[in-house]
């Protein structure tokens, strides 16, 4: 059995996954927020993507590659197969959208919230081994059957959570501290999974094919990065609730004004404006010429 070395750069792996399951988690929640007060189901749809984004794409799934950026194994080398870890990518974007849309349609209630958080919690364990299966080293891989299930309850606890912190909490300092024990959950999950891991390396060494760490790190990245940048333009080019209720009170405060009144005409009792011919026009203006001599 090889040794296997989860912290080969030390705490910095590690605290980079837990900063980026924080991150996508504050997003997450904010989008999610987002979905109660939409008012078109475009609009409800469009929130849902956006949040489902933050917390698959980010919150879990980079939050696992950045842990394993620490991983390491004996006197082998890792790769991983390209359209599998796109694969589980997919895989947890897609679990935690349709979660948000079985929570987020019609009232909440506890049916919705555990029928969602399983889906969701069952997706986000796929992800994790499907991340997992991508990867080739010199050696074959084996897992703990308990605690594989033990991850995957986490992964379903935490995702109820986290589906009921989305549908509940509005608040700025209530989203950071929502963020916060996601964040604890997400990485619990991941390092519980990678718990059961067990190596046995190939007495032959073989070549291992796939793509390395390097080749993957600057895309990742760069997607992550324009990732976070797209939805914090989103949620700052959006009005807020606070500024649709202004709309509204300066909408009401414009119709409730009084019309503008049209200027009346000034009292004529004697009726010398209807005698007078000076305000027709083609009138000419009379002139002293044109009075006879006495």
């Amino acid at each position: 059995m090889a040794e296997i070395n989860h912290f080969e750069y030390g705490w910095i792996t590690p605290g980079l996954s837990y900063a980026l399951s924080v991150l996508g988690s504050i997003l997450g929640l904010v989008c999610a927020g987002r979905i109660r007060t939409a008012r078109t189901s475009g609009q409800r749809a469009w929130w849902g993507l956006l949040s489902a984004w933050a917390l698959g794409g980010t919150a879990i799934w980079a939050m696992h590659f950045m842990a394993m950026l620490g991983f390491a194994v004996e006197d082998t080398r890792i790769r991983y197969d390209v359209p599998l870890t796109a694969a589980s990518t997919a895989i947890a974007v897609v679990a935690v959208g349709i979660g948000l849309a079985i929570v987020g349609t019609g009232r909440l209630n506890p049916v919705r919230l555990i029928a969602g958080g399983i889906f969701t919690g069952a997706g986000v364990a796929s992800m994790h081994y499907t991340g997992m299966a991508a990867m080739r080293l010199n050696g074959s891989l084996s897992y703990d059957t308990l605690r594989v299930v033990l991850s995957v309850v986490i992964a379903v606890v935490a995702s109820t959570v986290a589906l009921w912190l989305a549908m509940t909490v509005r608040r700025g300092l209530a989203i950071f501290a929502s963020a916060l024990v996601m964040g604890i959950a997400v990485n619990g999950m991941h390092f519980t999974g990678m718990s059961a891991l067990s190596v046995h390396r190939h007495e032959r060494a073989g070549e291992v094919t796939g793509a390395g760490v390097s080749t993957l790190l600057v895309p990742i990245v760069l997607a992550v990065l324009f990732g976070v940048v797209g939805l914090l333009y989103a949620l700052l080019a959006a009005p807020t609730d606070d500024d649709r209720a202004a709309a509204a009170y300066l909408d009401g405060r414009r119709l409730a004004e009084p019309a503008p009144s049209t200027p009346t005409a000034a009292p004529d009792p004697v009726g010398l404006r209807a005698r007078s011919t000076l305000g027709q026009p083609g009138t000419p203006f009379p002139s002293r010429r044109d009075t006879p001599p006495r």
